[in-house]
């Protein structure tokens, strides 16, 4: 045998690499980094179904049998929106901000001792009871600042994705489009429930460190016990989530009719203040319990005994078809779009 015969025969067997047989030499197949390695190109450049490698590689792992299950998947989903809603700097500092309204509020309060008649409706009466400034922190923010938080938060949630070009990314299998709108719109919700909880611990710590705390005075003059007052404060949270609920929607549908987060944002703020400056103009009347934000501060009958329930089952009512129709044109509008990278 010549030693060009010898030459041939080793070129037709494959050598042995440390990544197994194949993995160089002559017989190797394809160059490259997947022909050396005998593995499927992973590089991110298009192949043949024409899509990015990230939807290559989505393909791959569905097709492997190791997509997630969608149980699962919509647990893992919201979860990571919720991360990636109390991770923003920008929320923090809007929970931050949020949380000193009450802290100044006492510290004012305390530092003042305003009579009968200064300032909102609850003011002067923390002094009587510290937890009356869980009330009235909640009754200066619901007008401006917490709508104002909810119009950045949920203004954000989609516009915000398709700017930063990671909206087509979110669709991929398994993840819908219905899906994702409701992911969204309920981290947005939870931002909001953070918020009020913001306002309202705080206050209710600051109210047992500067004022008396003990049985409260209603407004009606009735007396209730600590415990009992506590119950009604939080159905007071409750019902002010349940308006901002209803104002994030509007911010959801906003959100998905623009590509720039501002624009949404700005939307939110434009139809807040518009509904509360037609709420006080007595030519309009006969719209204000049909306005969005006519029932928001309705939650000062839970600190009256009776309870007028009619009046507060009223703002939930007038809350719920605001979002009903907010997340139908959402939905229609997310769901026909056409999104581009």
């Amino acid at each position: 045998m010549s030693t060009s015969d010898v030459r041939a025969d080793d070129a037709d067997v494959p050598e042995v690499g440390p990544l197994g047989v194949g993995s160089r030499g002559k017989g190797a197949g394809p160059s490259g980094p997947a022909g050396r390695a005998g593995l499927p190109d992973r590089s991110g450049s298009p192949g043949r179904t024409g899509l990015p490698g990230p939807a290559v590689a989505a393909t791959e792992r569905a097709s492997a049998g190791l997509a997630p299950r969608r149980g699962g998947s919509r647990g893992r989903f919201l979860r990571s929106e919720l991360r990636l809603v109390f991770r923003r700097r920008r929320n923090l500092v809007l929970l931050g901000v949020l949380g000193l309204a009450p802290v100044l509020l006492g510290i004012a309060v305390d530092a003042s001792n305003p009579g009968p008649g200064a300032g909102p409706g609850f003011l002067f009466r923390i002094t009587e009871n510290g937890l009356f400034l869980v009330f009235t922190s909640l009754s200066v923010t619901v007008p401006i600042f917490l709508p104002l938080a909810v119009a950045i938060a949920s203004g954000d949630a989609i516009s915000g994705e398709a700017a930063a070009g990671t909206l087509r990314s979110l669709l991929v299998v398994p993840t819908g489009r219905t899906r994702l709108l409701a992911v969204k719109y309920g981290g947005v919700v939870a931002f909001a429930a953070a918020g009020v909880a913001a306002v309202a611990v705080l206050g209710l710590l600051v109210g047992l460190a500067l004022f008396p705390h003990g049985p409260v005075t209603l407004l009606s003059g009735t007396r209730i016990g600590y415990a009992q007052a506590l119950g009604r404060t939080g159905l007071i949270c409750a019902y002010v989530l349940v308006m901002l609920a209803a104002l994030a929607a509007v911010g959801i549908a906003a959100s998905t009719l623009t590509d720039v987060p501002m624009a949404a944002m700005a939307t939110v703020a434009v139809v807040t203040v518009a509904s509360e400056i037609a709420d006080s103009l007595p030519q309009v009347a006969v719209a204000h319990p049909y306005l969005l934000t006519d029932p928001w501060l309705a939650f000062g009958d839970l600190l009256r005994a009776p309870v007028n329930w009619m009046g507060l089952g009223h703002g939930v009512v007038v809350a719920v078809a605001y979002a009903a129709i907010a997340l139908s044109i959402a939905w229609a509008r997310l769901t026909t779009r056409d999104v581009s990278l």
